[in-house]
Formats: C-alpha cells, sequence, structure tokens
C-alpha cells in the first residue's frame, strides 16, 4: 500500500519584479500554509519522503507546512523536476521513489497537480487550490505501478478560513 499526498504551493507574490522561479508567498500564501500545516498534523498518516519543487514558494509552503509535523529533516529533498507544469516530470519523480517509502509528500505547482490528482484518484477536482492538498491511496508495492488509487484527503484553505 503506498499513500501520495499532492501539496500545491501556497498563494504567491507577483509584488516584486522577480522571475517566476523566485516569486515568494504573500500574506494569504503565508497564512493559509499555517492553516494546513496545523490541520495535517491530525489527518496525515506518518511520512516516509517529502519531496518539493526548488522554486521558492514551493519551497516555503513546504517549509511552512512541515513545521507542524512531526517529520526528521533528512527526508526532505528539494527536486527541480517538480518545477513541472504539465507534469510529465513531476509523474516521472513519483515512479522512480523508492519503493521503501509507503508515505510520499510532494509540493509543487499547477496545472501538474489538478491533472495528477485527476489522473490518479478516483474523483473529479476541478482545480486544487493553492496550499490545496490531495491524498491518495494505492493498492501496489511498486511506485512504478500506480494507476487510479482511492482519494482518502481532500482539504482546501477556504475550507478552513
Amino acid at each position: 500500500m503506498k499513500t501520495l499526498y499532492i501539496i500545491r504551493h501556497a498563494k504567491s507574490s507577483w509584488e516584486f519584479d522577480l522571475e517566476d522561479h523566485k516569486r515568494p508567498l504573500n500574506k494569504r500564501g503565508l497564512k493559509d500554509a499555517d492553516i494546513i500545516g496545523k490541520q495535517l498534523k491530525s489527518l496525515i498518516k506518518p511520512i516516509d519522503k517529502v519531496i518539493s519543487s526548488d522554486a521558492v514558494r514551493a519551497r516555503t509552503t513546504a517549509e511552512i507546512i512541515l513545521g507542524h509535523l512531526d517529520i526528521e529533516e533528512d527526508i526532505f529533498n528539494l527536486e527541480p523536476k517538480l518545477y513541472d507544469f504539465n507534469g510529465h516530470q513531476v509523474i516521472e519523480v513519483i515512479k522512480n521513489c523508492e519503493n521503501h517509502i509507503d508515505t510520499l509528500v510532494i509540493f509543487g505547482h499547477n496545472h501538474a497537480f489538478t491533472s495528477i490528482a485527476n489522473l490518479y484518484g478516483d474523483q473529479m477536482i476541478d482545480n486544487l487550490p493553492t496550499a490545496g492538498v490531495v491524498g491518495i491511496q494505492f493498492d501496489i508495492d511498486n511506485w512504478a505501478d500506480i494507476s487510479v488509487g482511492k482519494i482518502i484527503l481532500t482539504l482546501f484553505p477556504k475550507d478552513l478560513r
């Protein structure tokens, strides 16, 4: 059994003249990431591995949310391939995950994350909002074998405000 949690980065700022990869979170994004982290503490299974896009907004979202969860720092990695908007590289990262990892959390971007939630989940999600979480459980032993699984969690900031 494998469980994948897909977490889209929180709301980012367009206030500064920065390249996309370096955009920070805005005030709402900081608040939403904190709210989601607090809520996930009681909802998420023990985590074996966390991988985040190396974009500032995704990495900051991960750091805020993970600050609420009891995890070891050595299970957290940045992965440039998660800075992907169509999903092909994200799927590659998931499928290449080591099989001793049962619970994987990834932080990244839309449109890739909504597409992946719909490709692998058993329920349709119109749009994974910023700081939104989808948890999908798969009845498999190898990450390379993922196909449609069961959505076990959807958590969106607007539902917690």
